[in-house]
This record gives structure tokens, C-alpha cells and sequence, in this order.
């Protein structure tokens, strides 16, 4: 039994090690082509209407530089609409919008600002379908009211959408942290931000042409959203959910890879804790929704996704929680051999398995080796990250920061299990605490 799960085990890392290798190989390969090639902003053949909106639950703090930046952007103010939403708040959100939107310089700017009480239920997932209703843009731009865009983010959006207006019917940006200095764990989701952001979302984008709307900093065709009957009320991870259905009806989602916007990340393990069991567990609930298209006449990008999803919060995890196992049974006995001498290695390295622990052993230090490859990578190809402690904080990350991950998944899982077994309602999550910058 022992050796069926060393070798189980070595069987996942391998597949893991493989899939992180070539879509390392193909961010690679996106980046040796583009990365000499300057941004330019030439004028667009034309400049489609966009209504941006910002669900905002108690953001005073943060809501009057998201809206300064958005009513900044280099874009015709003619052709952009904004929407705020206080959702549900409980501060002065509604008050520091108006603060900014009232001023003379925007008098004539197309702004409202809905006060929106709608007692809790539906989330973001509401707030973005109730605007969907009053929308006048041929797009909606989404931003969360803690991500602030780069002047240029919106045109680079719509420059992506004009290249194939028919078949690229979203694009979305890259984001940054915003408050990456803070301290060690603002560092580590610092690092995590840049490599979902510069190899995984580039890699699969350069390879397979699929794409994964984030949270903000994307646009989506107003014409198609209604037609595929909105956002789904009560998903945790709203725009996860929207890019399966893109997919499903046979169209894409663009990297527009000079977009960009910066957002705030959580500064505390609690706040990290609560928003990370929220996306995962959304994330679960989207894999367990999709799985049947594994196996249904789904085109093969929805199949691709479908299956990555489903390795990387099963498959791997429960791979990486057994040989969690066996390292911790191992080291724990070796610790206390002194102590309990008759207790043998629960995963015995001997003669009849030696190959098999030596196999094993080397994946985990190939698993460390790529992992800081990975960020290494992704860090040298955003300007002022390549910094050498930054190798340090990776490493330390590895036994650290990235292990919290089976911990919340772990977590995750049961609350969705629970949610159904007791009946609960799982679309409520803990606010993540913002600063002032």
C-alpha cells in the first residue's frame, strides 16, 4: 500500500512538473517575440461606447482614486459611460464617489452613481447584471474598486477586442500589486500575481488561445452577455463562471497583454485566508458544474480548461497532500527514532523500494527547482521585480506561503460539502479589509 501511494504520487508530480514545464516554455516563446516590441498607441479605427462599472461593498477608502483613474483614462470621455455601485455599504462609499464625480471637471460626463440595497443576496454577480439592465456601451468594462487602471489599460482592451471583433468577443488585462512592500505575504502575492499573470494566463493564451477573465480589468461584449443570459447569481468566482460559458459558445477571451491595473491585496493571514477560500471554493463549485463537458460534445478548449481546473484543485492536491503525508511521517519518525525505536518508517526507503524513494525524493527537489524558475522567469520580464531578494522570498514562499494553499483548498472543499449537506448558503464570504495608499 505504501509503495502504491510513493508511486501514485511520483506519477501526479511528474504529469504536475510536465504541464508547469510547457506552459513555462510557451510563456517563453510569447515573450522572446514581444517583448522588444514597444506598445504604441495609434489612433483605433474606431472607438466603440464602454460602460465601466465598479461594484463597490464599503470602499470609502479606496473608491475616489479608483474613480479619478477611471474618469483619467485615455479614452474619448464621450464614449465611456461609468457606473459606481454602492453595494449594500455600510460607510461612506456613496459619499467619497460623489466627492469625485461632482466636481465641474466631469459635469459633463455620462456618471451615475447607484445607491444599491438589496439586502446582501447575489453578490458581485448582481451588481454587475443590474448594470448590465441600464447599460448603454456597446462593452462593460469591469473594475473593482480597489484596482486602479493605467492610463491606457481601457484602450489597449479595445484594441485587442477590434482585432477579431467577431470571435474575440472579451479581453482582459494583467494586474499588479499594489501594496507588494507591505510585508512577507504581500511579497509572496506579489510573486503569485506576476506568475499567474506573466507565464500561466500568457502561456495558455500563446499556445491554445484560451483565455480566463479575472476579476477586473477586462471587457466584455454587452450584446453577447445578454445573450448568454448574464452572470450566474450565487457563483463565488463570477468571472471564472463567465469564461466557461465564453468558451462554450465557441468564442474567445483575449490576452491584451499591455493592459494594466493595480489592486490591493490582502495584508493579514486572516483577510488573505477568507479571500482565498472564497476563490477556491467558487473554483470548485465552476470544475464540479463543467466536469460532464469532459465527456459531452464541448469543444476541445472547454474540455482543455475543464481538466486543468480539475488537476490543479483535485488531482494535484490531493497528490501533493500524499506526499505531504510522506514527508511528514518520515521526518516525524526519523525525529523521534531515540524516543520510540521500535517504530519503523511508516515509508520505508529499503532495498525493495530505494528506486522509488530516490525517484521521489528528486521530484520534490525538481518541484522546488522549477517553482523558483517559474517566478524567476516571471519576475524578469516585469520592469524593477527582478530584485535578488526576491529569490530568497521564493524560496522561503515554497515551504511557507504555497503550502497555504492545500491548507485553504482543504478548507474550501468542506465548506462546499457542508454548504450542501446542511443546506447553507455558501455565496457569503468576509470583506477583504482595504488601506488607504
Amino acid at each position: 500500500m505504501n509503495e502504491t501511494l510513493m508511486i501514485l504520487s511520483l506519477i501526479s508530480i511528474w504529469i504536475a512538473l510536465f504541464i508547469s514545464l510547457f506552459i513555462l516554455f510557451s510563456a517563453a516563446l510569447f515573450w522572446f517575440k514581444y517583448s522588444r516590441i514597444h506598445a504604441n498607441l495609434d489612433k483605433l479605427n474606431r472607438y466603440p461606447t464602454v460602460t465601466i462599472v465598479v461594484p463597490a461593498h464599503n470602499e470609502e477608502s479606496v473608491i475616489a482614486q479608483t474613480a479619478q483613474a477611471i474618469l483619467n483614462l485615455n479614452y474619448p470621455v464621450d464614449k465611456v459611460e461609468l457606473l459606481i455601485f454602492a453595494d449594500n455599504c455600510r460607510d461612506r462609499t456613496l459619499q467619497v464617489a460623489h466627492s469625485i464625480v461632482d466636481q465641474q471637471q466631469y459635469s459633463n460626463r455620462s456618471i451615475k452613481i447607484i445607491d444599491h440595497n438589496h439586502g446582501g443576496k447575489g453578490g458581485k454577480a448582481k451588481v454587475l447584471n443590474d448594470a448590465l439592465k441600464i447599460a448603454h456601451g456597446e462593452y462593460i468594462c469591469v473594475y473593482d474598486a480597489d484596482a486602479i487602471p493605467e492610463k491606457n489599460a481601457l484602450y489597449f482592451l479595445v484594441k485587442k477586442v477590434l482585432e477579431n471583433p467577431n470571435k474575440f468577443v472579451s479581453s482582459f488585462g494583467r494586474n499588479k500589486t499594489r501594496n507588494a512592500e507591505e510585508n512577507f505575504l504581500t511579497k509572496c502575492i506579489n510573486q503569485e500575481i506576476v506568475v499567474t499573470h506573466r507565464v500561466e494566463h500568457v502561456g495558455l493564451w500563446h499556445m491554445f488561445k484560451i483565455g480566463r477573465i479575472p476579476g477586473t480589468n477586462f471587457i466584455i461584449r454587452s450584446d453577447f452577455i445578454r445573450k448568454i443570459g448574464g452572470w450566474s447569481y450565487g457563483a463565488l468566482t463570477e468571472d471564472t463562471d463567465i469564461s466557461f460559458k465564453i468558451l462554450q459558445n465557441g468564442k474567445l477571451i483575449a490576452l491584451a497583454y499591455d493592459s494594466e491595473a493595480f489592486e490591493q491585496e490582502p495584508e493579514t493571514l486572516k483577510d488573505y485566508y477568507f479571500q482565498r477560500k472564497r476563490w477556491i471554493k467558487g473554483n470548485y463549485q465552476v470544475v464540479i458544474s463543467n466536469f460532464r463537458h469532459l465527456f459531452d460534445r464541448s469543444n476541445w478548449r472547454v474540455k482543455f480548461l475543464t481538466l486543468n481546473y480539475f488537476c490543479t484543485f483535485f488531482w494535484f492536491v490531493i497528490a501533493i497532500i500524499v506526499s505531504d503525508i510522506i514527508f511528514a511521517s518520515n521526518f516525524f519518525v526519523l525525529v523521534f527514532h531515540p524516543f520510540l525505536p521500535y517504530v519503523d518508517l511508516p515509508f520505508a526507503f529499503n532495498s525493495g523500494n530505494i528506486q522509488i524513494s530516490q525517484l521521489l525524493l528528486f521530484n520534490w527537489f525538481l518541484m522546488v527547482l522549477i517553482y523558483l524558475n517559474q517566478i524567476s522567469f516571471a519576475l524578469s520580464t516585469q520592469f524593477g521585480q527582478t530584485r535578488n531578494e526576491q529569490i530568497w522570498i521564493a524560496l522561503a514562499s515554497y515551504f511557507t506561503y504555497s503550502q497555504l494553499f492545500i491548507l485553504i483548498s482543504i478548507s474550501a472543499f468542506s465548506s462546499l460539502l457542508l454548504d450542501k449537506i446542511l443546506h447553507r448558503d455558501g455565496t457569503k464570504w468576509v470583506k477583504s479589509k482595504r488601506f488607504t495608499d
